[in-house]
C-alpha cells in the first residue's frame, strides 16, 4: 500500500513541475503550452490586460433557457471532410468578417448578431447583404440577460424573431442603422486603440432610431426571422445545420489558456474557468488528423489566427456542441 501512495506522489510531483506556476498570461505559460507538443500553438494576444477585463469577455450564461430543437434528417445527404461558409456562400461578405465586442460583455449578441447576418445573405441568395446590430440586440433585448455583463443566446435568436434586428457595423463605421458604439481597445501596447481594462463596458442605451443622417426609418429597416431554434448536440447535426442553412452561434466554457491560442485545433491543457463564450461556428474539418470546428471569435482581427480559431470536434470540448443555436430569416 505504502508502494502505491510512493508512486502517486511521484506521479503528482512530476506533474506539478511540469507544469509552471507562473502567470497563465505570461512567456512561461505559452513557452510551456507549446513544448508539450498539444494539437495547437500558443502566442501572446494581449498584452498588459487585467484578469477582469478577460473575465468580463466571456459574458455568456450557459445552460440557460432552451428553443425548441430542430432536427436534420439525413436525406442520403453527403457532408465533405472540410466545409468553411465563406468558400461557399463567397458572395456574401460578412461571412469573412472579424467584430470587436470591445470591453463588454456582449459576445452572446455578437454570435448572434454575426451568424444572422450570413444566414439573411445566403437565404436571399446574395440579394441582401447585411450587417446585423450587435448594438440593438445588446441594448434592446431585455429578456436577453443584462447587457454588457452577460446574457443567453437562444434569447437573442428568440429576440430576433419577435421584435426583428436594425442593420449596424462596426464601432465608427456609420454603416447601417445602429452601428456598435463601444469603441475596441487595444490588445497590444503600441496600438492606437485605448487600453483593454476590466473597467467601464456600461450597456449604452436602447435607441429606437437610426444615427443621423440614415434612412429608411428604425422600424423599416428592421429585418425578422421567422423560426429560431436549437440544434442538437451531436457533430453531424450541426454539422447538416451549417452545411444547409450557413453559420450558426456556439457557447463554451472559456479556460485561460483559450486566450492565448494562436493556431491549429485548440483543446484545452491549462488553466482556470473564465466563463462563457459565444462564437459563431462556421464549418469544420480535420488537421493532421485532428477533427475541429471553424469559428469566428469577436476579440478583432489580432487575436488567434486573425480572429478566427478551430477547436475540438466530435467530444463536446469545453461544451461546444451542447449550446448551438440558430434560425431562418423571414
Amino acid at each position: 500500500m505504502w508502494r502505491a501512495n510512493i508512486l502517486l506522489l511521484a506521479i503528482s510531483l512530476s506533474l506539478s513541475l511540469a507544469k509552471p506556476h507562473v502567470n497563465l498570461f505570461s512567456t512561461e505559460m505559452v513557452d510551456y503550452i507549446n513544448k508539450i507538443n498539444t494539437t495547437w500553438r500558443a502566442a501572446h494576444n494581449f498584452h498588459h490586460v487585467d484578469h477582469s477585463y478577460l473575465k468580463k469577455l466571456c459574458g455568456t450564461f450557459l445552460n440557460g433557457p432552451k428553443l425548441p430543437v430542430m432536427v436534420q434528417y439525413a436525406d442520403n445527404l453527403w457532408l465533405p471532410k472540410n466545409f468553411d461558409s465563406r468558400e461557399q456562400w463567397p458572395e456574401c461578405p460578412t461571412l469573412k468578417e472579424i467584430r470587436d465586442q470591445g470591453s463588454c460583455g456582449s459576445c452572446w449578441a455578437f454570435g448572434a448578431a454575426e451568424a444572422i447576418s450570413d444566414r439573411v445573405c445566403i437565404h436571399s441568395n446574395a440579394k441582401v447583404s447585411v450587417e446585423v446590430s450587435a448594438e440593438d440586440l445588446l441594448t434592446c433585448c431585455d429578456g436577453c440577460g443584462m447587457g454588457c455583463n452577460g446574457g443567453y443566446p437562444s434569447a437573442a435568436w428568440k429576440f430576433w424573431t419577435s421584435e426583428g434586428l436594425v442593420s449596424g457595423g462596426l464601432y465608427n463605421s456609420h454603416i447601417g442603422c445602429r452601428p456598435y458604439t463601444i469603441a475596441p481597445c487595444e490588445h497590444h501596447v503600441n496600438g492606437s486603440r485605448p487600453p483593454c481594462s476590466g473597467e467601464g463596458g456600461n450597456t449604452p442605451e436602447c435607441v429606437s432610431k437610426c444615427e443621423p443622417g440614415y434612412s429608411p426609418s428604425y422600424m423599416q429597416d428592421k429585418h425578422f426571422g421567422k423560426t429560431s431554434y436549437s440544434v442538437l448536440s451531436e457533430a453531424e447535426q450541426i454539422q447538416m445545420e451549417i452545411y444547409k442553412n450557413g453559420p450558426v452561434e456556439g457557447a463554451f466554457t472559456v479556460y485561460s489558456d483559450f486566450v492565448l491560442y494562436k493556431s491549429g485545433v485548440y483543446q484545452h491543457v491549462s488553466g482556470s474557468m473564465l466563463g462563457g463564450h459565444a462564437i459563431k461556428i462556421l464549418g469544420w474539418g480535420e488537421e493532421d488528423g485532428v477533427p475541429y470546428w471553424l469559428c469566428a471569435n469577436s476579440w478583432n482581427t489580432d487575436w488567434g489566427d486573425n480572429g478566427f480559431f478551430k477547436i475540438l470536434r466530435g467530444s463536446n470540448h469545453c461544451g461546444i456542441e451542447s449550446e448551438v443555436v440558430a434560425g431562418l430569416p423571414k
